[in-house]
């Protein structure tokens, strides 16, 4: 039975029509036509399907929409704008850390989710946060270089 379910989608207040059992990466991706996240494995092994709720990062294909009702969601669309990128957008685009840009969502939050928990990460800890993300294009040292760089520039203010 379909029920009316509320929740923060990237900073703005939303509410959808579904079965509280359904995957938030299906509603996400159907109803609320939001795109970033990606379907990957469904099995919460990938990362591709990669969002915070409430600051956590989760896998939304192994998640049910119920269990984010009053909850703030975020996807990658929830990071920057075009013109305003964040630093970890403006990072990857400059070191060109991603190739077919399959699992980079998943892979932005999942740096979203460790530089705000440590804004100083050495590399061991940027892998070992990124660890269950996949990417079947090897640009891992890309990666953990552009999440190095954004998180130097937000020490230094680059602004969030």
């Amino acid at each position: 039975m379909q029920r009316k379910i509320e929740l923060i989608l990237n900073g703005h207040a939303v509410s959808v029509e579904a079965e509280a059992t359904d995957s938030l990466l299906d509603v996400l991706r159907g109803p609320l036509g939001v795109s970033g996240a990606r379907f990957g494995c469904g099995m919460a092994q990938c990362g591709s399907c990669a969002v915070l709720v409430d600051g956590e990062e989760k896998a939304a294909c192994a998640m049910e929409v119920g269990a984010v009702a009053g909850k703030a969601v975020m996807t990658s669309e929830g990071l920057g704008t075009p013109e305003r990128p964040h630093p970890l957008q403006a990072a990857f685009l400059e070191l060109q850390a991603g190739q077919c840009g399959y699992c980079l969502s998943g892979i932005l939050v999942g740096a979203k989710a460790l530089l705000d928990r440590n804004a100083d990460p050495n590399r061991a800890e940027i892998a070992q946060a990124l660890d269950w993300h996949l990417c079947r294009c090897g640009v891992h040292n890309r990666i953990l270089e552009a999440v190095a760089l954004a998180a130097r520039r937000m020490r230094e203010g680059a602004p969030a």
